[in-house]
């Protein structure tokens, strides 16, 4: 990203380009070592990680291989996935993949959300079609369905506007309901969320004596780890 700053580039350019040999010199050790310990070479490869750790490490090869002053463009676009490396960073974080699941559980009920916010967008971008027409820029349905989405997501870019009162009265009551949909997926990943982590608590409550795993539902009467009687004195 410094890089993309031209001041920033002529002042540090030594810098950048050896700083990044040394990171992806890093990456390829990476890569290679995941591709020597994995059991199944092929699935990490093709996997999503697999792909953002290849393409992570890549760009800086390609230079050598692709020369000339008229493929200059074609490197740097190559470069610019580098980006991708911020996706490793997830990988570590633990709480992500609780995020994760939270969203994979909700996503029905999210899609059935964006599916009716999407008919609300249709309905309120034809109706003002319908009321200001193409004096006031809503030149056609498409153009009038832009303008909502972009009203119902309190984004505002300002580049058409209602000017009739009923019109006007519309995109009221559209704006005003933006802020109760802004809320609406948030309230189902975060409900999800705290479920699943009542969920684990709620499992953390049998202890085996024998390997003292913890992760087992209230009504376990023997360890699925070990196979050891669990005893209701080990309960927490």
């Amino acid at each position: 990203m410094l890089e993309s700053v031209q001041e920033l580039d002529q002042k540090y350019h030594d810098l950048f380009y050896y700083g990044e040999w040394i990171i992806t010199i890093f990456f390829s050790i990476e890569y290679i070592a995941r591709i020597v310990t994995v059991k199944k070479t092929s699935k990490y490869i093709f996997s999503f990680y697999g792909i953002i750790d290849f393409l992570s490490t890549i760009p800086l090869y390609l230079s050598f291989f692709i020369v000339g002053s008229q493929t200059l463009l074609t490197i740097r676009a190559l470069r610019l996935l580098r980006i991708f490396r911020i996706f490793k960073i997830t990988r570590y974080v633990g709480e992500s993949n609780k995020l994760k699941n939270a969203l994979i559980h909700s996503r029905v009920k999210i899609f059935i959300f964006l599916f009716t916010v999407f008919i609300i967008a249709i309905i309120s971008g034809t109706l003002m079609y319908i009321v200001e027409g193409e004096k006031s820029g809503f030149t056609n349905i498409p153009v009038s369905i832009y303008w909502s989405i972009v009203t119902l997501t309190t984004v505002g870019y300002g580049d058409i506007a209602p000017i009739t009162a009923l019109g006007q009265l519309i995109a009221s009551f559209i704006m005003i309901l933006g802020y109760g949909i802004i809320a609406v997926p948030t309230g189902i990943v975060s409900a999800e969320y705290s479920r699943s982590k009542d969920e684990k608590i709620h499992m953390n409550t049998t202890v085996c004596l024998k390997c003292h795993e913890k992760l087992h539902a209230d009504d376990s009467n023997y360890c699925h780890h070990c196979g050891t009687i669990l005893n209701s004195e080990t309960k927490d």
